[in-house]
């Protein structure tokens, strides 16, 4: 693939200051302990819940033929509808839950605490992932990727004199005049914390007569906005059905770097400030192959795997290996290197009982 500059991170995550109480289980669904899995050991195949676009095809095929199983992927659009399918008791041995989601499910029980032991590459962690606000004892997840939610941008469609700001996303008589209008993400966190900022708020806000004024700012947008879409936004945005696309750094910049002019494009970090997030690798109570799922996520932390892993999605690696043994691509490296000092970048938290009020605002923006 095409590659455009890219950015690494020495991690801003310790601004977060939500401690959960641990409270999963050890025992799975499908009757095997983690305690009883060892390296390298497999108890069937894997039934892996993942975002769409997020893994190289040829990882999974080499984990296949490596182990001997098959691996199933599903794609989910949001962190609650992933949440939904694992409360209402739909098995997945391993999924990929943000930050603050970790946070919950630990919370609610949801999670196998992980057996170290079964995973001899968790070593190869950078130590700034390896205790992290949602999860201090890296007991129930272990980092994946991690970036940026913010916009990209077609610069032939909008011009290349605007302003970094969300108001590209939110102001109709801006987006109005853009061809095909803009893409929202189909997400209450990001799509919410997107207004929120915009308006000068934390995406963490939890005065509900503030997440209101965001959701009305949302609906008050919708003559502009062609769709709330959080799988094939990036594609929109370098096929020219949308101007402006609100996604995150990986998809934008792959697809950016795959277009016949990558130079049409770009990605920003609006002015007011946007989402930082970290995905982690966690596996549900009720998994049917837990010892499997201990060992993908092994075989994804050898350094090797890690890398390309990086180098094929574009979103910054928390694998401290295979950066220090220079697996990944310099560009990638390079392209999240500021990212610790750009503006105004918050880490989602768990607001407990009022998270259902972005999904409420969000959907009353949407009707």
């Amino acid at each position: 693939m095409k590659k455009l500059e890219r950015k690494t991170l020495i991690v801003l995550i310790t601004v977060l200051a939500v401690v959960l109480a641990a409270c999963g289980s050890d025992d799975a669904g499908g009757g095997t302990s983690a305690a009883d899995c060892e390296a390298g050991g497999t108890d069937g195949d894997l039934n892996f819940y993942n975002w769409s676009e997020y893994i190289d095809p040829e990882l999974i095929t080499a984990f296949e033929d490596e182990f001997g199983v098959d691996v199933t992927e599903s794609f989910y659009e949001s962190n609650e509808a992933m949440l939904s399918q694992i409360q209402s008791g739909v098995s997945y041995d391993l999924i990929v839950p943000s930050d603050y989601m970790v946070g919950i499910m630990i919370d609610e029980g949801l999670l196998v605490e992980l057996n170290k032991d079964a995973i001899p590459n968790y070593g190869n962690l950078s130590e700034d992932f390896q205790s992290l606000p949602y999860d201090l004892d890296g007991a129930y997840s272990v980092a994946y990727q991690y970036g940026t939610t913010g916009l990209g941008v077609n610069l032939e469609a909008v011009g290349d004199l605007f302003t970094p700001s969300w108001a590209l996303l939110f102001d109709p008589e801006l987006t109005t005049q853009f061809p095909g209008g803009v893409s929202v993400l189909n997400d209450p966190r990001e799509a919410m914390g997107a207004a929120l900022k915009y308006l000068g708020y934390s995406l963490n806000d939890t005065e509900i007569e503030h997440l209101q004024e965001a959701a009305d700012l949302i609906a008050a947008a919708k003559p502009g906005i062609a769709t709330f879409d959080s799988d094939q936004y990036d594609e929109a945005l370098t096929s020219g059905e949308v101007a402006v696309a609100h996604g995150y750094s990986g998809n934008m910049i792959v697809s950016i770097g795959d277009s016949d002019n990558p130079d049409q494009y770009t990605y920003i970090l609006p002015e007011e400030g946007a989402t930082l997030w970290i995905d982690n690798m966690a596996i549900p109570t009720d998994a049917a192959s837990v010892c499997t799922a201990h060992t993908f996520i092994n075989f994804l932390l050898d350094a090797e795997n890690g890398a390309t892993l990086t180098n094929w999605n574009y979103y910054g690696s928390p694998n401290g290996a295979a950066i220090e043994q220079g697996l990944i691509e310099q560009e990638v490296v390079d392209f999240y290197a500021d990212t610790d000092t750009a503006p105004g970048l918050e880490v989602i938290e768990d607001t407990g009982d009022y998270e259902i009020n972005f999904t409420d605002e969000l959907a009353r923006a949407k009707s």
